[in-house]
């Protein structure tokens, strides 16, 4: 496969179509170690152990549940298909008090089956005909969460994986290098009808994973999913105008071109600073070897972001460590450097495999999907910094994706991807 070629897996691919047949915080602690064991006791966390769900869909521990709310393939309010491969999300608040879901839709190029616009011809306002991803909009009643209203924002885009909240609403990136692709876009949560692409070039053209803005500062870091991966982060030149600005690259200091996945240990903590890069837009997938060139250090595959609160931005991993099973970082800020801790890493499959799409809950808690190999579960970590089992998808070997919570915490959104599920689940949220 060359370097411009769009990147889908071909287990992630097939588990897609097959999904398309059916229709389908600041509280926790560093740790040093994992127990392998699954039926460990620590494993039932603060919501009890997991409970086998006689939809056999979604386990869930006793006293919380789930609905569907979203089904791949079926119509939208706005008489578009519900595009298939949901992927990253988050809610926002809407004038008035109605929630808006913002999802992403990590399909490739030309699988018209898996896009939005069935035996219709792709709206002007798609950035590219040929593009079958984008982002699509659940208006939530903030009581019941029930489904108000459905329509598709973004069109035209290519595997748009996951993404980040942001003062300025939802940005979708793009996990692709193909022609005209690769960027963020962003999308207003309040567009209920397909708006015109906004691409954010500032925000560097590369395989994009996660975006997580700090509002204090509109300073926004950026992962790129590949084994030699970097981590990125725009610095506006005035908070107002936060598009406007430059791109830079996570360095460890003192040490170039470090390799992140290697030779660490939990707690563990590493100063950093961060890298001007003179062109963010290459026109070659070039930008990682720009910023390694100057000292940048490797991720291996830096997927899930999330802002913690005060305490920087939490980040995955997915074949840190030394079983290539994960690893979860939080970056801290101090000015224009500050330090990179890893606050765990997989020894083993059991521990947690591949963690990928992450957030903070308004409780302080860390919760994580993972894209493993198979029996993937939602897990999270307790006050005390103990991995617990929270989910686990019942239905098939897909990921979990799209971890997110309502503004008020009382509900946690997460997707089946290659089953094309969208689902809210409510309970005794603990952590």
């Amino acid at each position: 496969m060359s370097e411009s070629t769009p990147r889908v897996g071909r287990r992630r691919f097939l588990g897609a179509a097959v999904g398309a047949g059916v229709l389908a915080a600041g509280g926790y602690g560093i740790w040093d170690s994992l127990r392998a064991d699954p039926r460990s006791a620590w494993r039932r966390g603060p919501h009890g152990a997991l409970r086998p769900d006689p939809r056999r869909i979604l386990d869930l521990p006793e006293g919380f549940s789930y609905r569907v709310l979203a089904q791949a393939g079926r119509v939208m309010s706005d008489g578009l298909r519900t595009p298939f491969r949901p992927d990253g999300m988050a809610c926002f608040t809407l004038p008035g008090g109605a929630l808006a879901l913002l999802r992403n839709h990590e399909n490739p190029p030309g699988v018209t089956p898996f896009g939005p616009w069935a035996e219709r011809a792709p709206a002007p306002e798609a950035y590219d005909p040929s593009g079958m991803g984008g982002v699509s909009r659940l208006v939530l009643d903030p009581e019941t969460f029930e489904v108000r209203s459905s329509n598709l924002v973004l069109a035209g885009t290519e595997l748009n994986c996951a993404g980040g909240p942001s003062p300025w609403g939802w940005l979708s990136c793009e996990e692709t290098f193909s022609p005209q692709h690769g960027y963020v876009f962003a999308c207003d949560p309040e567009a209920d009808t397909l708006a015109p692409p906004e691409r954010i070039s500032g925000y560097g053209r590369f395989l994009h994973e996660a975006a997580a803005v700090e509002p204090e500062t509109s300073r926004c870091t950026l992962t790129e999913d590949r084994a030699d991966g970097c981590v990125y982060r725009f610095f506006p030149d005035d908070p107002a105008r936060p598009f406007q600005g430059r791109l830079h690259a996570l360095a460890v200091r003192g040490r170039p071109r470090f390799d992140t996945s290697r030779g660490l240990s939990a707690g563990e903590r590493l100063e950093i600073e961060w890298i001007p890069l003179d062109d963010p837009t290459p026109a070659d997938d070039t930008l990682r070897h720009e910023a390694q060139r100057r000292g940048a250090a490797i991720v291996a595959r830096g997927e899930g972001l999330a802002v913690d609160g005060t305490r920087g931005v939490v980040m995955t991993a997915t074949i840190g460590g030394p079983q290539a099973a994960g690893q979860i970082f939080r970056i801290e800020s101090a000015g224009d450097g500050g330090e990179l801790v890893l606050l765990a890493q997989s020894t083993g499959r059991a521990d947690f495999d591949m963690p990928d799409n992450v957030v903070v809950s308004p409780r302080g808690g860390v919760y994580f999907c993972e894209d493993g190999l198979g029996g993937n579960l939602l897990r999270g970590l307790d006050a005390e910094g103990h991995v617990f089992d929270f989910a686990r998808n019942a239905l098939s070997a897909s990921e979990l994706t799209g971890v997110s919570f309502s503004p008020d915490g009382r509900a946690l959104f997460l997707n089946l991807q290659t089953d094309g599920l969208t689902l809210v689940v409510t309970g005794p949220f603990a952590v």
